[in-house]
């Protein structure tokens, strides 16, 4: 069996010959539509890349900015409160009230550090401690002196202190 000639028919010719044509010319508007396509993806992709560095920029100026505020603010950090606690109580049996009097006389002889800076109170802790440990204090007609066993400086003062019967 052999192939018919159809070089000879002029239908079939202009037949693969529009396909050809066709085949071209939809290839050229497939290459063009997708050009386009790609040109408008870059362009995005650019300028999205542009925003996104803007945006890491500002990010690290900011995250400087804030770890500049938070190390002055370290800096500038304030006592709010003072707490005071008797260790020993049991030993001289002490009652709750007379604990709770004792507390609040401490926390008066060395109110004036609130609202003061943790830097400076820091420095003067030895004076807070002689402050404590000097003075007399009166629990139920009995002289007591106070020895400051801990002292913990932060935005609260907590004292930690042992007494003892006055000399």
């Amino acid at each position: 069996m052999r192939v018919p000639e159809l070089y000879k028919r002029p239908g079939w010719q202009r037949f693969f010959a529009g396909m050809m044509f066709g085949a071209i010319i939809s290839w050229l508007i497939f290459l063009f539509t997708y050009g386009t396509f790609q040109e408008k993806q870059v362009t995005l992709l650019r300028s999205q890349q542009h925003h996104m560095d803007s945006l890491k920029e500002q990010i690290t100026l900011y995250r400087e900015d804030l770890h500049k505020l938070n190390e002055d603010n370290k800096q500038r950090l304030l006592i709010q409160s003072v707490d005071v606690h008797l260790v020993n109580r049991e030993q001289y049996k002490i009652p709750e009230p007379d604990t709770l009097k004792f507390e609040d006389q401490v926390k008066e002889d060395i109110s004036e550090v609130i609202t003061k800076d943790i830097e400076s109170v820091y420095k003067t802790k030895e004076l807070l401690k002689r402050t404590v440990e000097n003075k007399e204090y009166t629990i139920r007609e009995k002289a007591y002196r106070a020895k400051v066993t801990e002292l913990t400086i932060y935005t609260k003062l907590s004292l930690e202190v042992r007494i003892s019967f006055a000399e």
